[in-house]
């Protein structure tokens, strides 16, 4: 296996560490980490095994692949700080709204970047991420980085065109869903339910669902079928939430986030 070096060490560089290492066959001193807080590397090494470094530059000098998992904002100034390190080396960046051509001109014309957009539920190893890789990047890069994503859940790869949409929709999507549990519990609740039971009974229903919805020739319409009988409780739920607009908000809200990615990442 490759070394595997990751530029800051905050929750989602720790979910990939903790998913590599728990992947088998890894040996987690081919993993490396630096963070500008000491406390963070301290914690990984105890943690996971992987190897801690003094610099930025030691890191990618040891590495054969850099995830970059620091602040959008932060990108430029590492980038321009280890682009001698980083040289012959896969950089692959996790930062939202930084794109290929962006990382390209700070790395040179010859440089195999792979961007990729992972989500919270990465924490948990049930992470839904998409990456797309520059034109110099070979078939093994872009293997390299869908494993190592492919850890902590799914890893698509998509042209870049489309990580507007995928940053509105599995990025942003926790929250989503999340609101969308607490209004079930806030519901159960004025129903009589505890909140206790409520919560765990919104969340495992949620969890079994989305399950369901995974499943090949599984399709959203024709799963909701099979709960909603003539008649029944299930179909005037569904009536409450058509006459209050749920489709129309959903889309609506995926639509706003997916301008705002735009806007971030410098599209039109």
């Amino acid at each position: 296996m490759p070394t595997i070096g990751f530029l800051g060490a905050g929750n989602m560089a720790e979910a990939i560490v903790a998913g590599l290492c728990a992947k088998a066959g890894t040996d987690p001193y081919l993993v490396a980490v630096f963070d500008i807080a000491p406390v963070r590397m301290e914690h990984m090494g105890k943690a996971y095994g992987v190897r801690t470094c003094a610099s930025a530059d030691e890191l990618c000098r040891a590495s054969d692949a850099v995830v970059v998992a620091v602040k959008p904002h932060q990108v430029s100034d590492v980038l321009a700080d280890t682009k001698d390190s980083l040289a012959g080396r896969l950089v692959i960046s996790i930062a939202a709204g930084v794109t290929l051509r962006r990382m390209s001109e700070e790395l040179g014309p010859h440089a195999r970047i792979v961007r990729v957009m992972p989500n919270t539920p990465c924490l948990v190893r049930q992470g839904a991420s998409v990456m797309c890789s520059s034109s110099r990047c070979t078939e093994e890069d872009r293997l390299l980085a869908r494993g190592v994503f492919e850890s902590v859940g799914i890893c698509l790869e998509m042209d870049e065109r489309y990580l507007d949409a995928v940053t509105a929709l599995s990025g942003s999507g926790p929250a989503y869903c999340f609101l969308f549990l607490e209004a079930l519990c806030d519901g159960a609740v004025r129903a009589g339910l505890p909140r206790d039971e409520a919560y765990r009974l919104a969340a495992a229903t949620m969890k079994g669902a989305a399950t369901m919805a995974l499943e090949p020739d599984s399709h959203p319409a024709r799963l909701k079928d099979m709960v909603t009988s003539p008649g029944g409780t299930t179909i005037e739920g569904i009536a409450a939430l058509e006459a209050g607009g749920f489709r129309s908000a959903v889309i609506e809200a995926v639509t706003a986030a997916w301008v705002r990615a735009r806007s971030l990442s410098g599209g039109d």
